[in-house]
């Protein structure tokens, strides 16, 4: 029993196989919720899931591991292989997935001679100790050794991140995974289609791209049969590790030479807990939704959307053509004409055996008509048939048929919602849906597309709302000169207080502080979620009393240079606060450096030299001479600059984070930037610092906040709405109807962040009111998962535009 790649695709036992994969992730749904999701999949047609393996949820802390309950992969794995699907999966070491740290355990970024995802021996040590743990459950239950996992993915989308030696590095995790046993094909992904950067070249690992096209876009197959043809030229095949979700696009896929076709995320779930990352999407600095939701197939409640019904018909045509499909080669373009927006070239595959494959996306909104090789047809709006041309039926030949061909097991059956024109021997026949004929004496159906209709979710309001009458204790853990990281206080999820008392001078400098800060000056709170930027605190007429709570809502799961916490690896806590002992402008007596300018260096303000040569880096240097420790603030950054201190090794400087620590002592700085004639308004401010110091700190990590959320506690009763001060806490435990099959928490207020808990595991978190941004599926509910019981929420006041309040908590049912 094998499985084999090779340019002309995947061969399972001996037989081509089109794999169909959709995303299932065990650690984002309940136990009890596994089977049904598989065979949920299975239904569809789909016949593979792939699933990461997150290497922090199962060291829940350094040499501290953990397979039961919910992290029992091999149960799961074993699920998989009863319900008849395949396996593609992808122990990382970083997976991403918008998952905390993207599953880097995030007490690797306290060494700081570590180097993550490099080919770093202090890296390479920890990353051993997880494969030694996970790589013998998956080698067990591989394709030929008696369970389903037909690949494994090494990494994940390394050609985003800058690896020094990327064929050390994946040849390391290679060379495991073969010690290992491991002998289905290893893999590696691209994010964004560079197959070095993925693979390194490495001889064993496949390359496999990922693809996220606008699904409107005429040059998807221009795109994909480019990639195509590079593997075929390997001997490989296209293996689209992750995509969109319409099918639409997924045939277009398949029409251009994807082998492997695994949407991202067709089976949705959840981020439990503390799990989900902070990450980027494009802006820097937003949080991961409870609901982990891109729209895919099923919804995280288990809701198939039209979708599914769409994979059906797709699986039921690879199932009609079979190994004359999934064994096609690329074929010559034909022409293709329509009046309605559609592919700039529309790709053919030439089917093993003979005949031809042609998609025809309907890019637009309406119906229309295209004409393939001089045939005219109805093509449906917002679909891709995939035409069929000079198939071999045996005795006679279909020459050509305008729709998806479902079977040809009992005659031809067509799934179409506009009418079907099939031409078999010299007989042209347009089929209205719904209708059968008898062309040439072959019996042509065509059917419509199955619907799949939603549900609709009843609300109801909880019967009781009792506010405890105590709080959770926190650890002592000790006093420090600076406030340490929550890491190094053996914290990687949840929170940790810091307290301390100091001579204010009337502003604060805050720098570094993540994830969200409540911090409390004179009684006065400011809430603060800014990943890392820099603040400065207007604190004038308040005392030195400052307490700050820190959570932790995910480490970084992406690397994203432009705000500090935003750095894979980077550590969570209160940073630094310094008071701003002086503030002076520094914009004038610059020297300048570059384009024409000569010796003596002219003096300009900062940005103010004028040149022709417009976009070209040009420095500017000036003296400062610090005494103490100093902040550069440059006000007005629109691009990207560089900063040199002295002759040290220049950072880059961000819109997002204007400002640079300078150490005591420093005699200069340059900035860099390209030249703006308009001189872009920039402006510079040198702070001088002194550090707030002796800090007392006490933290409360996940595992004792969910203790306590466990337990039977004094109450008393209380009434919606209820009104808090930022930086109050309210722990309430709530009566609920019967939740038979789940439920949605959904609250109303406003400056409030509530965290749930119910049958002893954190459901999960939401911000009401203002609020930074979310990404990831519905930012306001928390699911309580079927048989759930004995829901406690955890709701603090958050500083803002409004008094924080909880006004109402719905409850809907499915």
């Amino acid at each position: 029993m094998t499985v084999r790649l090779d340019a002309r695709g995947i061969t399972i036992d001996g037989t081509p196989r089109i794999v169909l994969c959709a995303s299932l992730f065990y650690f984002r749904l309940p136990r009890e919720q596994w089977q049904e999701r598989l065979e949920q999949v299975r239904r569809s047609g789909y016949t593979c899931v792939d699933v990461y393996l997150p290497w922090n949820f199962h060291e829940l802390s350094p040499g501290r591991w953990s397979f039961d309950g919910r992290r029992d992969v091999a149960a799961f794995l074993d699920l998989a292989a009863e319900t008849g699907l395949h396996v593609i999966a992808r122990p990382g070491p970083y997976i991403c997935s918008e998952w905390d740290g993207g599953a880097l355990p995030a007490w690797l970024g306290l060494d700081p001679e570590l180097r993550v995802r490099q080919n770093e021996p202090r890296y390479l040590a920890q990353v051993m100790t997880w494969f030694d743990q996970v790589l013998p459950i998956l080698a067990a239950r591989q394709h030929g050794a008696g369970g389903s996992v037909i690949m494994v993915q090494l990494e994940n989308e390394l050609d985003f991140f800058d690896c020094a030696d990327r064929p050390g590095y994946i040849a390391a995790l290679r060379d495991k995974a073969v010690a290992h046993g491991v002998d289905v094909p290893l893999i590696a992904c691209s994010g964004q289609g560079d197959l070095f950067g993925a693979t390194g070249e490495v001889a064993g690992v496949v390359p496999a791209c990922n693809f996220y096209p606008d699904d409107d876009s005429p040059f998807v197959e221009e795109e994909v049969r480019r990639y195509a043809g590079l593997l075929a030229g390997r001997g490989l095949p296209l293996l689209v590790t992750e995509t969109n979700r319409r099918h639409r696009t997924l045939r277009r896929l398949l029409a251009s030479g994807a082998s492997l076709i695994a949407p991202y995320l067709q089976s949705s779930g959840w981020n439990f807990g503390y799990t989900p990352s902070t990450g980027n999407w494009g802006r820097p600095g937003n949080f991961m939704s409870h609901g982990y939701d891109f729209g895919g197939y099923v919804s995280s409640t288990g809701v198939e959307r039209s979708e599914y019904a769409e994979a059906q018909v797709l699986a039921w045509v690879l199932e009609a053509l079979g190994p004359r499909l999934a064994a096609a080669t690329p074929g010559t373009p034909i022409e293709v004409t329509a009046d309605f927006p559609t592919s700039s070239s529309h790709s053919v595959l030439d089917l093993d055996g003979g005949g031809r494959l042609v998609a025809v996306p309907n890019l637009g909104a309406e119906d229309g008509y295209a004409t393939v090789e001089g045939t005219t047809v109805a093509v449906a709006a917002d679909s891709c048939p995939l035409m069929l041309l000079d198939l071999p039926l045996g005795t006679s030949t279909l020459h050509f048929a305008s729709a998806d061909l479902m079977s040809a097991k009992d005659g031809l059956l067509f799934c179409s919602s506009v009418p079907v024109t099939v031409i078999i021997g010299r007989t042209t026949e347009e089929i209205p849906v719904g209708a059968s004929r008898i062309v040439e004496g072959v019996a042509v159906t065509v059917e419509p597309p199955p619907e799949v209709a939603e549900p609709e979710v009843p609300g109801s309001g909880v019967a009781a709302v009792r506010r405890r009458t105590s709080a959770p204790a926190a650890v002592p853990a000790g006093t420090y000169e600076v406030p340490p990281p929550l890491e190094a206080l053996g914290v990687s999820r949840g929170r940790g207080t810091y307290t301390t008392t100091a001579e204010l001078t009337g502003e604060l400098l805050l720098v570094g502080a993540a994830d969200i800060v409540d911090l409390s000056i004179g009684g006065r709170v400011h809430t603060f979620a800014g990943f890392g930027a820099t603040e400065r605190i207007d604190v004038r007429g308040l005392d030195g009393e400052l307490r700050a709570t820190v959570e932790i809502w995910g480490h970084a799961n992406f690397d994203d240079v432009r705000l500090p916490s935003m750095r894979l690896g980077a550590l969570r806590g209160l940073g630094t606060l310094w008071n701003v002992v002086e503030a002076r402008d520094i914009s004038a007596l610059w020297t300048v450096d570059g384009h024409w300018a000569g010796d003596p260096a002219p003096v300009r303000n900062l940005a103010g030299w004028s040149s022709t040569r417009i976009g070209t880096p040009i420095s500017y240097t000036r003296r400062v001479d610090t005494e103490a420790p100093a902040a550069l603030h440059l006000d007005g950054v629109r691009a990207p600059v560089s900063v040199t201190v002295d002759d040290g090794v220049p950072v880059t400087v961000h819109r997002e984070d204007p400002w640079v620590l300078l150490p005591t002592g420093t005699k200069q700085i340059s900035v860099t930037l390209p030249h703006d004639p308009s001189g872009g308004g920039l402006r510079a401010e040198l702070l001088t610092l002194s550090a707030i110091r002796d800090w007392t700190c006490a933290t409360q990590n996940d595992e004792l906040l969910t203790e306590f959320a466990s337990r039977r506690e004094d109450g008393v009763d209380v009434e919606l709405p209820l009104t808090l001060r930022p930086g109050e806490e309210a722990w309430l435990d709530l009566s609920l109807p019967t939740l038979e099959n789940g439920a949605l928490l959904r609250a109303e207020g406003t400056q409030a962040r509530i965290t749930g808990w119910a049958s002893g595991e954190c459901l999960g978190r939401v911000w009401l009111g203002d609020r930074p941004a979310f990404s990831g599926g519905d930012p306001d509910v928390l699911w309580i998962p079927p048989g759930w019981t004995g829901l406690t929420l955890l709701v603090q006041g958050a500083a803002g535009p409004a008094v924080p309040e909880l006004r109402t908590i719905g409850i809907e049912t499915s």
